[in-house]
């Protein structure tokens, strides 16, 4: 039996009918909206990457063009040596220091404070600092923005007359460059290489080595960047927490009279980070 329906219900069937079409259409436009702004965004980020990283190119390969190294073969003093004459320490003592002539950094960038070179990665970079941590976040080395930033040297620490704990920090972008290639050293290519486990880090008045005894990864945390100790218990009791976390296969000894350097970086973007502390092992006066 065929079912009547009045003319005002079909009217008023046929204006819900329509109004849900409406709704139907004005969602697809605003998905259509939201998708495109998506890929926009998307292809406007890769667009600014790319660009930063080839700024940043260009940067790097002035300076590889104006670095010029000296390995100095001289002794220097040796820092705080261990008992133990079978220590890794009188092995990496005997590496050649890496002097690093500064005036073509600190003409182009007065904030240059060091130079830092780390074997068998791409960490070959004039280190920076200035009035605060964030400025170099998003600013390269001639001080223009871009968002791979720069090496930098946290604002607390002297480098002249050094803290307990230096830290020096850095991006890691995907292309290695900045911190990028300190992943490598989560490795056991890298790990196994016994000569990489020592940092060069050069300043205008002096040249260092430093011992590398801890590689490890942790969430964000502000603890293993203290730069200073109240009592010598509480940087005893610091110490035996970053050795603890070590992952690398290596025992390095470290006590309360180690000056210590570390570098840190981002391991993820949830606030992963991959860190590395040295101890200074030997100095000398730079004469570049």
């Amino acid at each position: 039996m065929r079912k009547y329906i009045s003319i005002d219900n079909y009217f008023k069937t046929q204006l819900m009918i329509g109004k849900k079409k409406d709704k139907n259409k004005l969602l697809k436009k605003v998905l259509l909206i939201l998708c495109l702004s998506i890929i926009i965004f998307s292809l406007y980020t890769i667009f600014k990457w790319c660009i930063d990283n080839s700024k940043i190119r260009q940067i790097n390969k002035k300076i590889n063009k104006d670095l010029n190294i000296n390995n100095s073969m001289e002794q220097g003093k040796f820092i705080n040596p261990p008992n133990n004459k079978n220590s890794n320490y009188y092995y990496y003592v005997t590496f050649p220091f890496y002097d690093v002539s500064f005036s073509p950094f600190t003409l182009k960038n007065a904030e240059t404070v060091a130079f830092i070179h780390l074997k068998n990665t791409s960490v070959n970079y004039p280190v920076v600092q200035t009035q605060d941590n964030t400025y170099y976040l998003n600013h390269s080395f001639d001080k223009k923005a871009n968002e791979a930033g720069w090496i930098f040297m946290d604002y607390r620490n002297d480098i002249n007359n050094l803290d307990d704990n230096t830290i020096i920090y850095g991006h890691a972008r995907l292309d290695g460059t900045m911190f990028g290639s300190l992943k490598k050293t989560l490795t056991s290519n890298w790990q196994n290489e016994l000569d990489n486990y020592v940092i060069f880090l050069s300043t205008p008045k002096q040249s260092m080595v430093f011992q590398i005894f801890s590689i490890y990864t942790i969430k964000k945390e502000s603890y293993y960047i203290t730069t200073n100790f109240s009592t010598r218990n509480k940087k005893q009791i610091w110490l035996n927490t970053m050795k603890k976390r070590n992952i690398a296969p290596i025992d390095t000894e470290v006590n309360i009279n180690d000056k210590i350097l570390t570098l840190s970086t981002c391991q993820n973007n949830q606030g992963g980070r991959i860190v590395i502390h040295a101890k200074l092992i030997k100095i000398k006066t730079n004469t570049m």
